[in-house]
């Protein structure tokens, strides 16, 4: 189903990205399939995203228009199946340069759930820079 909807304005530390790539994943699905809104009210679905900053919120202060970035974003907002979403610059990285943006946004929620297993569930112990033995390379 297409519909219009009005560009979202960012507030506070929010960004508005010009979305350029999503994903989908299981919970996507899962809210699909639960209990739909209200008649009245419109959801737009959706999480997982890799787009541009366009515009930036009042308080936003870590990235500026023309970042490239990537995110999950919330359960509580409007998702990222549209042109443009606002949201908040505390859940947001730059996008790596290496990455396309439809590879990046097939990161977020599946390296969520990978960092969960290995240091939640599995209690892999991480170690300091400090304690991490790096080659030195030769010039």
């Amino acid at each position: 189903m297409a519909i219009e909807v009005p560009k979202p304005s960012p507030q506070k530390r929010d960004l508005l990205v010009a979305v350029k790539a999503v994903s989908v994943n299981p919970i996507d699905v899962k809210v699909r399939a639960s209990k739909g809104p209200e008649e009245s009210e419109l959801k737009i679905l959706g999480w997982d995203a890799a787009g541009t900053v366009v515009e930036v919120g009042p308080d936003a202060r870590l990235f500026k228009p023309g970042d490239n970035v990537y995110y999950a974003g919330s359960l509580e907002r409007q998702g990222s199946n549209a042109e443009y979403q606002a949201v908040d610059e505390r859940i947001v990285g730059k996008k790596p340069v290496s990455l396309t943006f439809p590879e990046a946004a097939a990161l977020p929620l599946t390296t969520i759930t990978a960092w969960e297993l290995l240091l939640d569930r599995l209690e892999v112990q991480t170690k300091t820079s400090e304690e991490v033995d790096v080659p030195k390379h030769r010039h």
